[in-house]
């Protein structure tokens, strides 16, 4: 029963040890094998093979993130023997930094950072996702420092990427390769947010009076230059207007002398005197016209006949030596 026993143990000390010596590591993770305290070597994916009690996963320290029943994020630190290599999502807590302006605001920040050299991530650094996260709002409170609260509401991208090179300046001797850095919230003061409301508030109506402004600006200069542009249309019209109106005038006195010259011509013609001035006959001939009208009037009693009333009974006269002449 003894060596029963015994063998039993032996077997029961050999599969153990077996067990013990496989190693399976998952796809984009790792293993620091320390072989009586000392580093061997880092594991592959894949089924691996230790010597059991020889040697040793190093373990270390992570963060892990789970959410309650409220949806309120609990943070909580084990010891794993397996490194992940995948790119890792911390969010820090809200934290208090003050401005250059001296303004204390609540600023929360995401950093998104992966392991490049396990042996260093291991060796290098105690706690890493601790000596993070400490970096990182270390880091935050000098670059807020720096600016004032205006740049750092206008300024995220400024931040992130000053974060981003001090963060991955640091991780290099961890073995930590920063890929991003976010700003979340960037929460001031109540009265600093009332305050900056007011302002744009402000900021918004005066923005709104200067485009009134300028519009009933344009608006009044549109217009000038619509009755400028009116008034010299109106000027340009009038002056064609009036040209042709003389040019019309001029015409109609020219084809009125014309008339007149050949009537003349044909009253000469018609008479045949030698010597006799057919002038005196249309000048009679307009006396006597004028005369008709003078006493064609209504109300018109009294005539009084002008000086040149004698010129009327010469071109009467004349008209009567012409129509002798003519019998004769």
């Amino acid at each position: 029963m003894g060596g029963i026993i015994i063998l039993v143990l032996i077997a029961a000390f050999v599969v153990f040890f077996a067990a013990s010596g496989f190693k399976i590591v998952q796809q984009s993770e790792t293993m620091v094998i320390e072989r009586l305290g000392k580093y061997s070597r880092t594991l592959p994916t894949g089924i691996n093979i230790i010597w059991p009690i020889i040697d040793k996963p190093r373990e270390v320290l992570w963060r892990y993130e789970r959410q309650d029943m409220k949806g309120n994020v609990i943070i909580t630190q084990r010891s794993t023997a397996k490194i992940d290599l995948r790119e890792t999502v911390y969010e820090f807590p809200k934290q208090n930094v003050i401005t250059s302006d001296n303004v204390g605001t609540e600023i929360n920040a995401i950093i998104y950072f992966q392991i490049t050299d396990p042996v260093r991530s291991v060796y290098e650094i105690s706690n890493l996702p601790d000596a993070i996260e400490k970096l990182t709002q270390t880091t935050l409170r000098n670059v807020i420092g720096e600016l004032d609260l205006d740049q750092t509401l206008t300024s995220r991208d400024t931040i992130n990427s000053k974060l981003r090179s001090v963060l991955d300046d640091a991780g290099q001797k961890w073995g930590v390769k920063v890929n991003r850095v976010e700003l979340q919230d960037i929460n001031p003061p109540r009265e600093i947010r009332s305050a900056m409301e007011k302002q744009m508030r402000a900021e918004r109506d005066k923005r709104a009076m200067i485009l009134e402004a300028e519009g009933q600006k344009q608006s009044a200069i549109l217009k000038s230059e619509g009755n400028k542009e009116a008034r010299i249309n109106n000027a340009e019209g009038e002056k064609h207007a009036e040209i042709l109106r003389a040019e019309g005038e001029a015409e109609a006195r020219i084809r009125t002398a014309q008339g007149e010259a050949e009537a003349i011509e044909k009253i000469t013609r018609a008479i045949g005197v030698t010597g006799s001035n057919p002038a005196n006959y249309l000048l009679g001939v307009r006396y006597i016209d004028t005369l008709s009208e003078m006493v064609s009037g209504k109300d018109n009693k009294v005539i009084y006949m002008p000086y040149e009333a004698t010129g009327v009974l010469s071109s009467i006269g004349g008209i009567k030596d012409l129509l002798t002449a003519k019998d004769n």
